[in-house]
């Protein structure tokens, strides 16, 4: 079976570093590409077309939600899990109307980042 490949697109590198360590200690997930703020990574999942992104909702240039719809224009096939440091309660909602799959939030365990990341590849 092919390995999902990821999108990492948050603000913070070190954050990113974390997530590729964690992500593709199983394998089975292969990160590549990432991006520090939105409008970068919409262009970085438009040239990349990955399986799924892993994406931020507060980063510069242009935050998550407004990425959310333009990834998805730009690369149809490409499903998206939000990962933030916004409550669930707050921004759940909002973002799974923009069209992304999944919400987390930051904090959550690895082993549900993974299995959301999953899911996601699997539609």
């Amino acid at each position: 079976m092919d390995p999902i490949n990821v999108f990492l697109c948050d603000d913070v590198q070190a954050f990113r570093a974390l997530m590729r360590y964690t992500l593709e200690e199983d394998g089975d997930i292969r990160i590549v590409g990432e991006a520090a703020d939105g409008a970068e990574g919409v262009e970085g999942v438009a040239a990349l077309q990955p399986d799924v992104v892993l994406l931020d909702l507060a980063m510069p240039s242009r935050d998550g939600l407004e990425a959310i719809p333009q990834m998805l224009e730009r690369a149809p096939a490409t499903r998206i899990v939000a990962l933030s440091g916004f409550g669930a309660e707050r921004m759940a909602e909002p973002v799974l109307a923009q069209g992304a799959h999944a919400y987390l939030e930051k904090g959550e365990d690895a082993g549900v980042i993974r299995a959301a990341i999953r899911a996601a590849a699997a539609g």
